[in-house]
């Protein structure tokens, strides 16, 4: 059987999409960068050039809609340049306004004459790699039909294959606004759509869909996006829990506190989730500082992502139970991220954690709390769906992963949550605090554990400076 020939790709320049097309861009072919004003389409455009110019290929932006100087802030913007860049301005041209200066009114087909002419020659002289041409709506307006608009998109393409040009069309009119019947998505080899939207409260959301790449097994579906300033467009693709493979066997993984350990038949299992619940005040952030402070001291490297308390407080509180780990931080083992609400989407939490499981090779994964998670993103039940994708990327990667749940008011009536994340967790381990003749007493029982034994046993857990200690729970005798 002949071996399959390998498809010749290019990068699109943009970090994480050339991950969800499997590659980057198939050489030679036409495609269409769909999106609304401000979605991002000309910053991903010049990304896609300067990896062209990057590579010494000869590059060309084909600007009907922006200036040299508009184009030029946008690149300062990113802290770059339009080195290697050539910028045709075809609404200021010369061939343009001497078509104009023969007659008081410019036809339409005089005007799609010269501003197909200039094209061609630009390309015929620089001889490009890569071409941007923005944008679709102008000519739109020059052919005035959708019949000729089709025919002259037709033309068009046939002159870069001809040419083994890989060209972005960049157009601010999408599916769901063709209502013309030009069907232009049927001519371009592959088509890339960015959206943005408004929630009620926060910055903007972003996300970009390849809904068509000819040949091209693409990751489909939406997958969140961002503009960075310095980095321009950054995708985040949907996590793939099948792409982590689990190295090593199962493993205990221990606290350090031998009865809390016996209540989990010996340990907690590495490659397994754990829900923490328990109201305000019970320790559960306590539980998972103990397990991040065992594994460090082990050599374990420990990812702690926190989104209710600020990395200072954390290490404080630590600090004040005899657990000091600023030093395993400043020694790289101890990964710590403290997020703002609204500022992270949960593509990019996804693959922040993937980057820490990937590099720093984490055995440890605590989200605190996964309340705080949820609480900053507009739509919960889709953030359950990539929370759980994340998590089986983590099981299959032999990681333990602790996920902190509050549950709501002081004295904790009910989860959290308005979602059921119970499903989510492998072992749910529950802490509640009662008060009796003037004291707070603490108790701790594991309630599930889908692997292997445990105690079903309440037991009481004393939270002080000199450490965590578990012992049998006895009842105090009435009165």
């Amino acid at each position: 059987m002949a071996e399959r020939k390998k498809q010749t790709v290019v990068s699109s320049g943009v970090s994480g999409l050339d991950e969800i097309i499997r590659g980057g861009l198939p050489a030679s072919n036409l495609y269409i960068i769909q999106g609304a004003p401000g979605s991002g389409k000309t910053t991903a455009a010049l990304q896609f050039l300067r990896a062209g110019v990057e590579l010494g290929e000869p590059c060309i932006y084909v600007s009907l809609s922006q200036t040299k100087a508009e184009l030029e802030a946008i690149a300062l913007s990113h802290g770059w340049t339009l080195d290697g860049i050539r910028v045709e301005e075809l609404s200021a041209s010369d061939s343009i306004n001497r078509a104009a200066d023969q007659t008081i009114f410019q036809t339409t087909e005089l005007r799609l004459d010269e501003t197909r002419k200039t094209i061609e020659s630009a390309i015929e002289e620089h001889k490009p790699s890569r071409l941007v041409y923005d944008s679709l709506l102008e000519i739109r307006l020059i052919t005035g039909d959708s019949p000729r608009f089709r025919r002259e998109l037709i033309a068009f393409k046939a002159f870069l294959a001809q040419r083994n040009i890989v060209a972005l069309l960049l157009d601010t009119q999408t599916y769901e606004t063709d209502r013309t019947g030009e069907e232009v998505d049927g001519l371009a080899h592959g088509v890339i759509r960015l959206d943005k939207s408004l929630e009620e409260y926060g910055g903007v959301r972003r996300r970009i869909e390849v809904s068509k790449m000819r040949g091209v097994p693409v990751a489909d579906g939406y997958h969140d996006m961002a503009i960075r300033e310095g980095e321009g467009v950054v995708v985040f693709p949907r996590i793939v829990p099948g792409a982590a493979a689990r190295t090593v066997k199962p493993q205990l993984i221990k606290s350090g506190v031998d009865t809390l350990d016996e209540m989990f038949g010996g340990g907690q299992e590495s490659g397994t989730t754990t829900l923490v619940i328990g109201q305000a005040g019970t320790g559960k952030s306590t539980m998972a500082s103990l397990y991040a402070t065992a594994a460090l001291k082990r050599g374990e490297s420990v990812g702690l992502f926190l989104f209710e308390e600020r990395i200072e407080t954390f290490f404080r509180r630590s600090e004040g139970l005899g657990m000091a780990l600023r030093q395993f931080h400043e020694d790289g083992q101890l990964i710590i991220r403290d997020f703002n609400p609204n500022e992270i989407s949960p593509g990019e939490f996804g693959q922040i954690v993937q980057q820490a499981v990937n590099s720093a090779k984490v055995k440890v994964v605590v989200i605190d709390s996964f309340t705080g998670y949820l609480n900053s993103l507009p739509h919960r039940e889709k953030a359950v769906r990539d929370i759980q994708s994340l998590l089986k990327y983590l099981a299959r990667a032999g990681v333990l992963t602790m996920l902190i749940v509050a549950q709501h008011g002081l004295l904790g009536q009910g989860v959290g949550i308005d979602v059921d994340v119970s499903f989510l967790g492998d072992t749910v381990l529950l802490l509640r605090i009662a008060e009796h003749e003037g004291r707070l007493r603490r108790s701790i029982t594991v309630v599930k554990k889908r692997h292997g034994p445990h105690d079903l046993d309440v037991r009481e857990l004393f939270i002080q400076s000199s450490g965590v200690t578990v012992i049998p729970y006895n009842p105090l005798p009435e009165a």
